[in-house]
């Protein structure tokens, strides 16, 4: 919806798809290419808004591209990233601003994410309808509801729990997913609003699944930008007893990503949010470079293994070894590890296999309204994943197999 065209070209396709996996979080359509002629071709035929660009390519090196770009009068953003020293590429960078290029950022290679993260932010073209006092009118106009996606686990097949995840249905724009929004809101002080809005909504609705006989928990996502302030854990909890529920009935996912921006700070917040009974759960892991020392000192509670790789875990050796090794991390750190993005039954049985402890995605439900949740709950062992798991080795009463 806000048109952000990223045109990524670099030889490593690891890379590119690294860079495309965190882009496409905050709103980009995202196209990846490893040859230099394939990614001319796109310039031409996919007009894309951002370039990000490998200088150092086979065969062309990125300076012969740029010289192509600027001869194709090309408007896009340029974001220029290289192994080589920093100063060699701010000089291909300054070559290509004298040639009219649009170069806006330089990353080095190991790019870490959070500076990815920045460089992408920046450069983001944000739609002209998307302003903080459109986003607070659609807060005091009921235009933002939840939707809830069901996890479950994977042992018992019970559904144990629910994520909380936001829509705008905007009047005139229809229903407006959260990649169009949330970029804009956390680089404004209105998310924590929003995040406000969600915890105070979520809470409410247990109460209410509590009275019709459901008992459930919750999972809401959370910012990096809610993290700086200082009584999130005070404000939040009272989100909890407004609604009369233990803080332990919630768990807050942080991005990989975000998590590992501000050591210091996050794990003042973040600590005080488990002594008030949070749970806490890092987000898209395996998407960003995480610091694994970081990992073990930030208390986490649970780990979520990104779709990106439990999608094809099953036909793809290198997505399960990734998943079997986050899998196996997460308990060695005395975590919780959950598969988000189960889409096929395939995926679900190998899941089940490795020792995963619980799963969400579409092959299980996709999310539902509120009011769909205990007839989901009360009905679930009809469904075709939960007869799938209790025919499975490892269903419960059988002991759970685990080849990780």
């Amino acid at each position: 919806m806000t048109g952000n065209r990223l045109l990524i070209v670099d030889d490593e396709p690891a890379i590119g798809a690294f860079v495309g996996r965190i882009a496409a979080k905050i709103g980009y359509e995202i196209l990846a290419v490893s040859t230099a002629d394939k990614f001319l071709e796109h310039v031409r035929s996919w007009r894309p808004t951002h370039i990000m660009m490998d200088l150092q390519m086979p065969v062309v090196d990125g300076a012969a591209l740029l010289s192509h770009l600027a001869a194709e009068k090309c408007a896009a953003s340029i974001i220029l990233i290289s192994g080589v020293d920093r100063s060699v590429v701010e000089a291909a960078g300054r070559v290509a601003a004298g040639r009219g290029l649009k170069v806006t950022g330089v990353l080095t290679k190991p790019i870490r994410a959070a500076d990815l993260l920045e460089a992408l932010r920046t450069v983001k073209q944000e739609a002209p309808w998307l302003t903080v006092a459109n986003l607070s009118a659609a807060l005091a106009n009921q235009e933002f509801h939840l939707v809830y996606q069901p996890k479950v686990d994977l042992k018992s097949g019970e559904i144990t729990g629910l994520e909380a995840l936001i829509r705008w249905q905007h009047p005139s724009r229809g229903l407006i997913p959260p990649l169009d929004f949330i970029s804009f809101a956390e680089s404004s002080a209105f998310i924590d609003q929003l995040t406000h809005w969600l915890t105070g909504t979520a809470c409410q609705q247990l109460r209410d699944w509590d009275a019709a006989g459901v008992a459930l928990d919750v999972a809401l996502n959370i910012s990096a930008r809610n993290l700086h302030e200082p009584r999130l854990a005070e404000l939040l909890e009272g989100h909890c007893q407004a609604a009369g529920l233990s803080p332990s009935r919630v768990t807050l996912e942080l991005t990989e990503t975000a998590a590992m921006q501000d050591a210091v700070q996050m794990m003042d917040v973040l600590t005080r949010l488990r002594f008030k009974g949070f749970k806490l759960a890092i987000d898209d892991f395996g998407t960003g470079y995480s610091s694994l020392v970081q990992l073990h000192r930030l208390p986490f509670s649970e780990i979520k293994i990104d779709g990106t790789f439990v999608a094809d875990c099953a036909t793809s050796a290198e997505s399960r070894s990734i998943v079997r090794l986050v899998i196996d991390l997460a308990h060695a750190l005395g975590m919780q590890a959950v598969a988000e993005g189960v889409e096929k039954a395939e995926a679900l049985d190998l899941l089940r296999e490795l020792g995963c402890d619980q799963a969400q995605g579409y092959f299980i439900s996709r999310p539902i309204k509120a009011s769909d949740v205990p007839a989901t709950v009360l009905k679930h062992k009809e469904s075709a994943w939960f007869r799938r798991l209790q025919s499975r080795p490892g269903a419960a009463g059988k002991g759970v197999a685990n080849s990780a």
